[in-house]
């Protein structure tokens, strides 16, 4: 098992600016390129987590350049080049400051919600009778404020737009790209035997035109089923053989932690910690189909460091 990338702390030629976020580190260079390291840290009810998962950093960003790549055609993203395993480097744009999340299954927040007597989530309404992880008549798109410290919250579009957070022409071809980055993302993941239960995506301004920004389609901020057995299941009442994150939510739930004052992060163990990082690795490897290759030098951070290094060299 590699040393987990928890934290770094480069000091790069032209740096202008870092963001330490709950799981990115990112370094501004020149006011134009924006270096992204994806860490090991993990964080679950906007917490982060005491230690950090070794491997799980190289999964989020691996998955996320391959689906960058994979939706070019639909709208431009903010990724020029992925320079390391854990690290990718693109453009500076500026981010809109609400997430866009669609849902096209009732699971996660969602079912919590509708479970708690709700039949409305972010202004969009539900019909009664749903089960959890039933599919939904159609997906539907529930945002959330971006929060820079504490919580992100649900929002309606109809707030957004009467706070002003997004003009209304730009929301609408949020809307837009959003559902055909989710159709995109459902096609894929049904070659994979998989389903695309929900996800989010986050979205930014660079000479005045929209660009996809962040992560997409990780196990971070989407929510996978096993399409095999997902109706035999549903109608018999079971749970759902899932990849993402939530298997840690609900570890965590079990042992009596949501993020809510005074509640106390239970005790992770190497176990548990080795547990999580071989649930990442089967993750990618669904997801993509491909064979995760362990990057398991002891000097990451320094061939972190001479990778990016050598790009800004370019």
């Amino acid at each position: 098992m590699s040393v987990a990338v928890v934290n770094t702390q480069f000091q790069f030629p032209g740096q202008t600016a870092f963001y330490k976020g709950k799981v990115r580190d990112v370094y501004t260079i020149e006011n134009k390129y924006m270096v992204m390291i994806v860490s090991d840290r993990i964080s679950a009810f906007d917490v982060v987590l005491p230690k950090g998962i070794s491997y799980k950093g190289q999964v989020l960003n691996r998955i996320a350049v391959k689906f960058l790549e994979a939706t070019r055609d639909i709208v431009p993203n903010w990724l020029i080049q992925s320079v390391h395993p854990n690290v990718s480097i693109g453009h500076i744009c500026e981010p809109y400051k609400v997430e866009m999340v669609i849902r096209g299954y009732l699971a996660g927040h969602a079912w919590r919600e509708y479970n708690l007597g709700k039949r409305e989530v972010c202004g969009v309404k539900l019909p009664e009778g749903l089960k959890e992880n039933d599919k939904l008549p159609e997906p539907i798109i529930t945002p959330t404020t971006k929060a820079t410290v504490g919580h992100d919250e649900d929002i309606s579009r109809e707030e957004i737009l009467k706070r002003g957070i997004v003009s209304e022409s730009e929301y609408l071809q949020l809307e837009e790209y959003t559902r055909k980055l989710y159709q995109r993302g459902t096609e894929i993941a049904a070659q994979r035997g998989l389903i695309l239960v929900d996800t989010k995506y986050e979205f930014g301004k660079k000479d005045g035109k929209i660009y996809l920004i962040d992560e997409i389609h990780t196990p971070d901020s989407s929510r996978y089923f096993y399409k095999e057995g997902y109706e035999d299941r549903q109608k018999a009442g079971q749970e759902q053989k899932q990849l993402s994150k939530e298997f840690v939510r609900r570890w965590l739930i079990e042992n009596g932690f949501q993020g809510k004052d005074g509640q106390k992060i239970p005790e992770m163990t190497d176990a548990v910690v080795e547990g999580i990082s071989n649930r990442y690795i089967e993750l990618y490897e669904n997801i993509t189909g491909e064979k995760f290759d362990k990057n398991t030098g002891a000097n990451n951070a320094k061939e972190m460091e001479k990778a990016i290094c050598d790009f800004l060299a370019e």
